[in-house]
């Protein structure tokens, strides 16, 4: 039973389409970036935000010397923005956010993020703060961790998460991811399509996410199981649709409505509630809790990677820019990867040790890296497609991701060391023309 209307339903959908689904330029789009950490101090335990000796205090002085400005941020938690436009905030857990404004190719995001990640990560070393590249802590409990951003908005999505179980403050408190933005092109729902369809190959190739709570989990990826459990109105991958903004306003509509319960104090999708005189804020708000591995935001944000060694964080943006800006690659990276969204549970359990995720993977690697050749020097440098080249060598073409460096060393977990230029198979390499 619904309480909207076809006739509002359909407002509702145009909407969805002008911001999120309409065409825009042509060609080689922007691509942008927010890459997340986990911070610990030397007991391997999270680092409060507040205090003297806090999180921010910390982050306060090294933004005094880079010339960073201080914004609002949530309640009394700043946020940081520097003068090239990047923002540095925080998520509920404490993990530390970086986000980078659009840029005009992969390699100039790689630049941008270097020059804010190392600098940022020296001095926090320096301050005994460790910003960490995992896709989940793995040694805390969540129970453990307490909301760092005491805003209503959080405080309400924990007491919806806690009601149908642990996962979802172990998603808001303690999971770090890579996510990449790609502009919506020419052809929308093709893109839209595609990249829904590389979310379980992404999962597999990137996973670095295997242990929790000190102990190995059976999964590649426990942040993917962590989304997998979390709550299926609001997460997963699109079913392929004729009318993209059509159908992702129905997903929207059947998503449980997170901030708000009815008189027996039951969750209700959004689409039940009869609407009132602030239906529109509500429903701007609720899209912003739905949490697709993929999701229109204007542009695509694509959520599937763990976050991984800032060494490598090129490669993932190789990748995606070379499948999706370029037209050869895109026409067959979506017949390679197409329906490939029953996948998606075992991408995160077995990841590239499963033989058919493994092969299609090595093929849309090989893919990626022609079409982000073909895309030109500026837009992606050779030094950028070398490193692209060295990962596939030393992790996806063996059947590896940077979950199998993941060990327990002195009751903490921590990766192990990266090793460029480890020997690989003889049929490892990819072609470097």
């Amino acid at each position: 039973m619904t309480a909207v209307s076809p006739a509002r339903a359909a407002a509702l959908r145009d909407g969805v389409f002008a911001r999120c689904f309409a065409p825009s330029e042509p060609g080689p789009g922007r691509v942008g970036a927010e890459v997340e950490f986990l911070a610990h101090d030397e007991t391997g335990r999270p680092v409060p935000l507040g205090g003297d000796h806090g999180l921010v205090a910390r982050i306060d002085r090294y933004a005094a010397r880079a010339s960073w400005t201080r914004a609002p941020g949530y309640g009394a938690v700043p946020r940081f923005e520097t003068p090239a436009g990047a923002v540095i905030s925080f998520e509920p857990g404490g993990q530390v956010e970086i986000s980078t404004p659009a840029c005009a190719g992969a390699s100039a995001l790689v630049r941008a993020l270097s020059s804010v990640v190392q600098p940022l990560r020296s001095a926090l070393a320096d301050e005994g703060v460790s910003l960490r590249s995992l896709g989940i802590d793995s040694r805390n409990d969540a129970r453990s961790i307490p909301l760092q951003l005491p805003a209503p908005r959080y405080e309400r999505m924990t007491e919806y998460f806690e009601s149908i179980g642990p996962f979802g403050i172990r998603m808001m408190r303690q999971t770090a991811a890579i996510q990449i933005s790609l502009d919506r092109g020419d052809a929308p729902a093709d893109r839209w399509r595609l990249l829904n369809d590389l979310a379980p190959y992404l999962i597999a190739m990137f996973a670095n996410s295997p242990r929790y709570l000190g102990a190995e989990t059976g999964h590649r990826s426990y942040r993917a199981h962590c989304w997998r459990m979390l709550d299926p109105t609001r997460t997963g991958v699109a079913v392929p649709q004729d009318d993209p903004a059509a159908a992702y306003t129905s997903f929207a509509l059947a998503a449980n409505d997170m901030m708000r319960r009815d008189a027996d104090g039951r969750y209700r999708p959004f689409g039940e509630w009869a609407l009132d005189g602030d239906a529109d804020a509500r429903w701007e708000e609720h899209l912003t809790t739905l949490f697709p591995e993929v999701r229109p935001r204007g542009h695509f944000e694509v959520r599937s990677c763990d976050a991984i060694d800032p060494a490598w964080y090129g490669v993932p943006m190789v990748l995606l820019c070379g499948l999706v800006y370029d037209a050869r690659a895109a026409v067959e990276a979506s017949v390679l990867a197409s329906d490939s969204r029953v996948l998606l549970r075992t991408a995160g359990e077995h990841g590239l040790r499963d033989a058919g995720i493994a092969r299609t993977a090595r093929d849309l690697f090989h893919l990626a890296i022609d079409g982000a050749r073909r895309l030109g020097p500026e837009y992606v440098t050779s030094a950028d497609l070398d490193v692209a080249r060295q990962y596939y060598t030393d992790y996806t073409a063996r059947g590896r991701s940077p979950a199998d460096d993941v060990r327990p060393a002195e009751g903490n977990d921590e990766p192990l060391a990266t090793r460029p230029g480890a020997d690989a198979p003889a049929d490892a390499s990819l072609r470097s023309s």
